[in-house]
């Protein structure tokens, strides 16, 4: 029996030192792989880097030529803002005036509105002045010497009411209101 314990073991041994041998013999073709992807991943740097060069030396050839001198634009002339918000004027009403006055040299409009007899006149008549006093004040340019370049009127929030009628009912009355925004801007010579 002694006998055959170490007739086994021998064999455990002798089958052990063959297992780590194949082991070692399957992992060297691992290790082989892997330093042939190393050996790969330095060319692939080296293209790279010579990649990098050409652009630098593009870069440098882009750099040593001399910038072409563009034309300066025409500079805008100003725009001198005011607006009114919440007015109680319906727009559509306040829309007849400002289409008049549209693009007309302020003198003109200024007169044209103080004597128009309309209710919308009259609230941008004030308009044009605060616009004009701005370009005054802020702008230091003339405020008589002012065109109107736009001037437009949006609808603000609508107020409800309603009015008792017979029987019983009530009709909605809308009070609509405008937000009306004026630019000037200087009468070219």
């Amino acid at each position: 029996m002694a006998d055959e314990k170490k007739d086994t073991k021998a064999k455990k041994a002798a089958k052990k030192p063959a297992a780590k041998k194949d082991s070692k013999a399957k992992k060297a073709p691992a290790k082989k792989a892997e330093s042939k992807k190393a050996a790969k991943k330095p060319a692939a740097k080296k293209e790279t880097k010579k990649a990098a060069a050409k652009k630098d030396s593009k870069a440098s050839k882009a750099k040593k030529e001399p910038a072409k001198k563009t034309p300066k634009a025409p500079v805008a002339p100003p725009l001198v803002k005011a607006s009114a918000r919440y007015v109680r004027i319906a727009p559509r009403k306040a829309r007849l005036i400002a289409d008049q006055v549209r693009g007309m040299h302020i003198e003109s409009a200024r007169a044209l509105l103080q004597f128009s007899p309309r209710g919308a006149a009259h609230p941008i008549h004030k308009l044009i002045n605060s616009a004009a006093a701005n370009a005054e004040n802020n702008h230091d340019l003339i405020g008589d010497e002012m065109r109107i370049a736009s001037i437009t009127v949006d609808e603000g929030p609508t107020l409800r009411r309603f009015r008792p009628r017979a029987m019983g009912r009530a009709t909605p009355i809308n009070k609509r209101t405008s937000h009306i925004r004026v630019a000037l801007t200087p009468v070219e010579d």
